[in-house]
C-alpha cells in the first residue's frame, strides 16, 4: 500500500498557480480541494470554452486538464494556454495508450497522466 497520498505532495511554501480542467464534476472538486489545501491557487472550469476564456484573463503555472470535454477538447486548451503564456501542462485522461500520449505531446502538453488520478505521480510532476 502507497499510505496517505497527500504525503507526496509539496509544502506549502511552493504555492502554484494552477487552472484544472474537467468536466465530471466530483473528480474537479477532489483535485481543487486537494490541490488548494496544500498551498496552491486553483482555478477550475467544467469545459474546453470556460477553460479558454480564463487562461485569457488569468496567469498560470501549470494548467492540468481532461482531454475529453463536451464542448471541445484539453488539446485546445493548452494550445492556447501556450501561446499565451508559458506554462507547464499535465493531461489528465482516461486515453492511455501510446498513441493517445504522443498526441497530448504533440499538442502541448508535458506530462500525461491516465485515471484514476495517481496523487503521488501528480505530486512529483508539480
Amino acid at each position: 500500500m502507497c499510505g496517505d497520498p497527500t504525503e507526496a505532495l509539496p509544502p506549502r511554501g511552493r504555492s502554484l498557480r494552477i487552472l484544472v480542467v474537467e468536466d465530471h464534476a466530483d473528480t474537479l472538486r477532489v483535485l481543487a480541494r486537494l490541490l488548494d489545501h496544500f498551498g496552491h491557487e486553483i482555478s477550475v472550469a467544467d469545459g474546453a470554452q470556460s477553460a479558454l476564456e480564463i487562461v485569457e484573463s488569468k496567469e498560470f503555472d501549470v494548467v492540468l486538464s481532461d482531454i475529453a470535454l463536451p464542448d471541445g477538447s484539453g488539446y485546445e486548451v493548452i494550445a492556447q494556454a501556450k501561446r499565451k503564456q508559458p506554462i507547464k501542462g499535465v493531461a489528465l485522461t482516461g486515453f492511455d495508450k501510446e498513441e493517445d500520449i504522443r498526441r497530448s505531446k504533440e499538442a502541448g502538453f508535458d506530462f500525461h497522466l491516465s485515471k484514476p488520478v495517481d496523487f503521488h505521480e501528480l505530486c512529483m510532476i508539480l
